[in-house]
């Protein structure tokens, strides 16, 4: 069951965090619009090796990531952006960026949106967390034409798989 609507009631108040199984990892909404006044969502992601984003846009958004452990690779437009424990990366709206986690350990990182918002997109696609672990492989992933048709809804444009995993 994915979580399309979270009631009033089910939103964490500040300094409650919300955990969700997503596209392989475990993402934790540490704030969210709820509770930052619509500026801004913070989510860690603890990711295994080989989660990926597709290479997508955002079109109200700017996204920038801190990795805190392993490794993970970045694609900004153009530019690639090896990151390791410490590393920063930035995504501007309507620039296509991308990540990839490449670390042997996987990788744990922070990904910020301003204004909030994405945390909308998260919730629609994911898994409420039923512990603080990686998801079991019996949790399904959202499928491309449902997380395209959500993506558009949220202003997000997706574009591809990210370069390099094209195939």
């Amino acid at each position: 069951m994915r979580t399309a609507e979270i009631s009033s009631e089910e939103r964490r108040p500040q300094g409650q965090e919300e955990a969700v199984w997503f596209l392989g990892g475990l993402l934790t909404i540490k704030a969210s619009g709820e509770n930052t006044q619509g500026q801004v969502c913070v989510i860690e992601h603890v990711c295994p090796r080989g989660v990926a984003a597709p290479l997508h846009l955002h079109r109200r958004e700017a996204e920038w990531f801190f990795v805190v452990d392993g490794h993970v690779t970045f694609t900004v437009g153009d530019e690639v952006i090896s990151a390791g424990a410490g590393a920063f990366a930035y995504g501007p709206p309507q620039v296509p960026h991308t990540f990839v986690v490449d670390g042997d350990e996987g990788a744990r990182f922070l990904l910020v949106a301003q204004p909030a918002g994405l945390e909308g997109f998260i919730r629609e696609l994911s898994v409420p967390a039923t512990s603080l672990t990686l998801p079991p492989a019996s949790v399904a992933m959202p499928s491309p034409p449902e997380m395209m048709a959500v993506a558009t809804k949220y202003g997000i444009e997706i574009l591809g798989p990210p370069p390099g995993l094209d195939g």
